[in-house]
């Protein structure tokens, strides 16, 4: 049991109806499904549903108290206290971090945001901490790691209750620090509100999730990205990106930038690619805050962008050179241009790149490596925009030498209609295609079809172990059909 005055402390709000003294909480409920007697219910305003609608319900299953942010029907003659507040999210985030017990306090917290690179850069701080030592939790895109347990994730930063669970349960196993991808959509939605990081991390910013039920615009979307560094004690900053010094107006941390051009604190030079015909990599020496000589084990020069800005973390903990330049050459990423080992001559790969944007940007990558052939095998979700399919059509068409369009999620849409369209796309180059219905005949072309030095990428599905048919999830997991196919 919770005393409700104690879950207040630091929020804002106003009492109507029964006062909050001597008022006892058995659980913190903002699902209205999981109404129990004694509950405080957070009624939370969401895309389909709105809480607000179940304040009665929430009533009469017994709660004993309702935060709202509008006015409410409730059965008639009933004396429940309503806490009237600004935002429910943002109280949400309050009251899970009381409820909890502020288990972030007993937590080192690091969150990293911008467009891209937030996954491999904290699975590379955690590798590095831990190879110094930390035991440390992890919450992002694919999973959350809590000691030994792995939690598939459905977004990348969970609602402010489950973050703060999370948090509790790594406290309670001894884990002290924990490095999170922070969204923007979790930003927008207060899901991180009621503590203060202790580091901030500002990968790059290019446009993206603007739409319905996201960012109205990029501005927005700017600035949903930009409250981290009013919420966290340092901000570690990619100084070379241009909305670098947007994403930092009203910051109110100390802030540190890292790069490849000079202007920066941490800096990257004699950048080269790394290719050992078995997988592909990046090095350079990194000068400024620290200096030493490194290799890092993904490909491409935004890989040297992450690594600096894992070094620029992991240097504020007692992480040592040898400590970050081990991670670097051993950390992997599920689904984030994770080499696969084969026995042939040829390199093959698995990434989670499902839009013209992230297709593009790791095949231009990868063509820098100068490959035999680029052969890029991918489809696209069901349910989904045609101008996606036709935009990743064009990018392989332009960029790859062989194309494979196969199906990924088709969802309640048929496989064949989806390759279709992306098969226009393609049409628009002169790319070389071929089409195969089933993902995993289409994968064993790939491979069977090899040539010494080619580079083969299977993009879309990367970290998920899934198909989606017809509103059900069927077992599917890139890696076990390459081990069926080799074996």
């Amino acid at each position: 049991m919770r005393e409700l005055k104690g879950l207040l402390e630091g929020l804002q709000f106003e009492i109507t109806g029964k006062d909050a003294e001597g008022i006892e909480i058995g659980e913190l409920v903002f699902d209205s499904r999981k109404l129990s007697k004694g509950c405080l219910f957070v009624c939370i305003t969401g895309a389909n549903f709105d809480g607000h609608d179940f304040a009665s319900e929430a009533a009469k299953a017994g709660a004993a108290a309702i935060v709202t942010e509008k006015d409410v029907i409730l059965p008639e003659g009933n004396d429940l206290c309503i806490i009237r507040v600004k935002d429910t999210r943002h109280a949400l985030a309050v009251l899970s971090a009381a409820y909890f017990d502020h288990p972030a306090r007993s937590l080192k917290t690091i969150g990293v945001t911008g467009t891209k690179g937030k996954t491999t850069t904290t699975y590379l701080i955690r590798h590095m901490l831990m190879h110094a030592g930390h035991k440390v939790g992890l919450v992002g895109t694919i999973e959350t790691i809590i000691g030994s347990e792995h939690i598939p994730s459905k977004n990348t930063t969970p609602e402010s209750y489950t973050l703060q669970k999370y948090f509790s349960e790594m406290v309670q196993l001894g884990i002290d620090t924990v490095v999170m991808e922070v969204s923007s959509q979790a930003l927008m939605m207060h899901r991180t509100d009621g503590f203060v990081f202790d580091i901030g991390v500002f990968t790059n910013l290019s446009p993206d999730h603007i739409g319905p039920n996201e960012h109205r615009d990029f501005e927005d979307y700017l600035h949903c990205k930009s409250l981290l560094f009013r919420q966290c004690k340092t901000g570690i900053i990619n100084g070379d990106d241009e909305h670098c010094e947007s994403v930092l107006e009203g910051h109110t941390c100390s802030v540190e930038t890292f790069g490849l051009s000079e202007k920066n604190d941490l800096r990257a030079k004699n950048v080269k690619l790394v290719n050992s015909k078995k997988a592909l990599g990046v090095s350079f020496e990194a000068e400024g805050l620290l200096s030493f000589e490194a290799f890092c084990a993904f490909p491409g020069k935004f890989s040297v962008y992450n690594s600096l800005a894992a070094i620029a973390v992991c240097r504020h903990f007692d992480a040592g050179i040898d400590d970050m330049k081990d991670a670097l050459e051993c950390a992997k990423v599920k689904g984030r241009i994770e080499m696969i080992p084969m026995p042939g001559n040829f390199i093959l790969m698995i990434d989670y790149a499902h839009n013209a944007m992230a297709l593009e940007s790791l095949l231009s990558t990868l063509r820098e490596y100068d490959p035999k052939r680029l052969v890029c095998l991918f489809g696209c979700g069901g349910n989904r925009s045609k101008l996606r399919r036709f935009e990743m059509g064009e990018v392989s068409g332009k960029l790859a030498d062989l194309t494979i369009i196969t199906s990924d999620n088709p969802r309640f849409e048929e496989p064949q209609e989806i390759m279709d369209d992306i098969e226009t796309g393609i049409k628009k180059t002169d790319g070389k295609y071929i089409m195969i219905i089933d993902r995993k005949e289409a994968i064993a072309y790939a491979i069977s079809h090899a040539q010494d030095g080619d580079v083969i990428v299977l993009a879309g599905k990367g970290h998920e172990d899934y198909q989606e048919i017809r509103g059900n999830k069927y077992p599917m997991d890139e890696r076990e059909l390459i081990k069926d196919i080799i074996g």
